[in-house]
């Protein structure tokens, strides 16, 4: 799985919050995180996205830098004020046979969520960045074998934590 908090957004103020565009850095950021996951085999199967416009220009122009894939997209209002037990929820309907699940959210969802999956073997760097929270167009790889449907806290090894240079 890998969480993904989305791209730097433009100030606050002139919209609301759920509307609030990337800014350009921010733009520039998603396409280096597509760029990322696809070198590194991270090409997600299944997206789950936050319905914030932040979250979806971050998912579009990431995909952009993907290659020819088409995974399957599930934009969600329920990621926009998720806490982490509705993250779990949402991947737990995954299906078993897809191998990797994209969470593109919010902070400090994204952060909490990968703290509380990690396994206390996960890499003490990655834990302790998770711990804190996370930058903009930060992601999180956490590797399991357990079926989606059963992930819960402690389940999955918290291998990296990754940002591309703005």
């Amino acid at each position: 799985m890998v969480l993904l908090r989305h791209a730097k957004a433009e100030p606050a103020g002139g919209v609301d919050d759920v509307l609030r565009p990337l800014a350009l850095n921010g733009r520039r950021q998603a396409g280096r995180v597509g760029a990322a996951l696809a070198h590194s085999a991270l090409v997600p199967e299944l997206v789950l996205c936050s319905s914030a416009l932040r979250t979806r220009q971050t998912w579009e122009l990431l995909a952009a830098n993907l290659g020819d894939v088409a995974p399957a997209v599930v934009v969600t209002d329920t990621l926009y004020a998720a806490g982490v037990k509705d993250v779990v929820d949402l991947v737990h309907g995954a299906d078993s046979r897809v191998r990797t699940v994209l969470v593109i959210g919010h902070e400090p969802t994204m952060a909490a969520t990968a703290a509380q999956l990690a396994s206390p073997s996960s890499d003490s760097g990655a834990l302790a960045q998770v711990r804190v929270g996370v930058p903009t167009a930060t992601y999180s790889v956490l590797e399991s074998d357990t079926p989606w449907s059963e992930w819960r806290d402690g389940v999955a090894n918290l291998t990296y934590v990754g940002r591309p240079s703005s």
